[in-house]
């Protein structure tokens, strides 16, 4: 209790009005004294001081709260102003002006915006003041209403201060989480990866070959699964997709090794390259891998299996571009327009796995590059393009 109402008075002492506040008080009404005083249930300690007729009270002094005014106006929120005591015929008997010895008294309460009541902005002298007068009684309710705004101002200052540094502390915990993440389930499956390319590289017979060749495609999948939580949690819980953009990618090597990694999972599957890149493009081309990985491994997924999945790269105009079609049914309308929000799958097929991240994070890569990634399905035909702009 004692420390919520030493910082009450602190933060009374840090409204740098509070000093004028007060003796614009006193020199209105001519009075010798005025303060604002904290006013609790059972204390009222003063917050602020202006004292010229030796009353002997500092910030941080104590009166018994049964002995002021300020406690009857902390029952009924109620300002009190009395011009002369002895001729005031609620107050002439009055306890409080015969303990303290004045005879002019004006008192408004400070409420809080939820109600709360802090305290009193009040004003004492022993000698008779004009005090029962609009511009008087007008100024006192002002500058209980400029107390209560810089109170609150400070409140959310330091609400937001510890917003944010409980968001740093998140952020930091966020890190951890993608970092852990990203060594203790991606080393293990790239072990076992490369155990099963290793073990199909040996003189096996059939049916050992047959379990290395599910262990690697598990692995593959795996693999994916990981990239895309990971970038999923880089961005919804980091700092969004990270690029490493450099001129003069082989994007035609990098997107070529992709196509075969596939090919290697669906040796059943005709898949068809059209590549028209001249030089080098200006891109993340590991981002760029990732978005051909993810749009066809979508396609040979989801398309009609007897029919190839087509892959055209290229470059038209300003632009970089890559289009992935398939034969299959059609994408509906109410489908398509959540395909790019995380966890979407659309109409999932028996035996079909995934998240539905895949799409989601090719629309990040492409917007994090400033450009776009669009869907176009029909009766015949379901067509992914990815879009850049050459820098």
């Amino acid at each position: 209790m004692l420390e919520n109402i030493q910082a009450d008075i602190d933060a009374v002492g840090r409204i740098e009005a509070v000093t004028s506040i007060l003796e614009v008080v006193c020199r209105t009404t001519r009075m010798g004294f005025a303060a604002i005083a904290r006013v609790t249930d059972d204390k009222w300690i003063t917050c602020a001081v202006r004292d010229e007729i030796a009353f002997g009270l500092l910030p941080g002094s104590e009166l018994k709260l049964e002995t002021t005014i300020c406690n009857e106006i902390r029952q009924h929120h109620q300002p009190v102003v009395i011009n002369h005591v002895d001729e005031d015929p609620a107050f002439a008997k009055h306890h409080t002006p015969a303990i303290y010895g004045f005879q002019s008294y004006i008192s408004y309460p400070i409420i809080l915006k939820d109600g709360r009541f802090f305290g009193t902005l009040c004003a004492i002298d022993p000698q008779p003041a004009q005090l029962i007068n609009t511009q008087i009684m007008g100024m006192f309710k002002l500058f209980a209403e400029l107390i209560t705004f810089h109170l609150e101002a400070q409140d959310k200052l330091a609400q937001s201060e510890n917003n944010l540094l409980a968001e740093r502390e998140t952020a930091q915990l966020r890190d951890q989480f993608i970092a852990i993440l990203g060594h203790d389930l991606g080393n293990p499956v790239g072990a076992v990866l490369n155990v099963s390319q290793l073990m199909l590289r040996m003189p096996l017979d059939d049916r050992m070959k047959r379990l290395a060749v599910i262990l690697q495609n598990s692995s593959y999948r795996m693999k994916a699964l990981i990239e895309n939580i990971l970038d999923f949690a880089r961005g919804r819980l980091g700092e969004g997709i990270i690029l490493n953009r450099r001129d003069n990618e082989p994007v035609e090597e990098m997107l070529n090794q992709v196509i075969a990694e596939l090919a290697l999972l669906w040796p059943d599957r005709v898949i068809n390259t059209q590549f028209n890149v001249n030089d080098g493009v200006n891109c993340d081309g590991k981002r760029v891998s990732q978005v051909l990985s993810n749009l066809l491994g979508n396609a040979l997924t989801h398309g009609a299996k007897e029919a190839p999945v087509d892959v055209v790269v290229g470059c038209e105009g300003a632009d970089f571009t890559i289009t992935v079609a398939n034969a299959g049914k059609q994408i509906s309308q109410s489908v398509q327009e959540k395909l790019f929000q995380p966890f979407s799958r659309g109409e999932v097929e028996p035996g079909q796995q995934g998240l539905g991240l895949g799409l989601f994070i090719a629309s990040e890569i492409a917007r994090a590059h400033g450009g776009t990634l669009a869907v176009n399905s029909g009766q015949a035909e379901t067509t992914f393009s990815f879009k850049i702009p050459l820098l």
